[in-house]
């Protein structure tokens, strides 16, 4: 399976796309997790309904087996590793955007953490052009 972290927004929408061709590539399922730590209607990067269907439409086009969560209230880090976690879990798959070290240094960052802590492979895609 691979564990694909889902946020609304060009990053999202790359790691799903790259994602699905991972999926597609390994003949394995997806585990996509659009988490948020705190209150969605908040969190932009939190996808509301209207896209969430769009994401499931998508998935549901792709072909590709698929499992979507959304937990409310969790570490975004924590809910992706421990996805990861489960033993058919192959790789994880997530959107990185460029952050200067001092916004690294001051706002931490979900990706580099992931990067760092993630013990299986991690895909980090940027959407074309960014």
């Amino acid at each position: 399976m691979i564990v694909v972290g889902y946020s609304a927004d060009p990053f999202g929408r790359a790691a799903l796309e790259h994602a699905i061709a991972e999926a597609r590539r390994r003949d394995t399922g997806l585990l996509v997790i659009n988490a948020t730590s705190g209150d969605a209607y908040v969190d932009t990067r939190f996808a509301r309904t209207g896209e969430i269907h769009d994401v499931e439409e998508q998935l549901r086009a792709s072909g590709v087996e698929f499992e979507l969560q959304r937990p409310v209230g969790v570490d975004t880090v924590t809910a992706l590793l421990d996805a990861v976690d489960r033993p058919d879990a192959e790789l994880l798959v997530i959107g990185i955007r460029h952050r200067s070290p001092v916004g690294k240094l001051l706002l931490g960052s979900v990706a580099q953490q992931l990067l760092l802590e993630c013990p299986k492979p991690v895909l980090a895609v940027k959407p074309e052009g960014a």
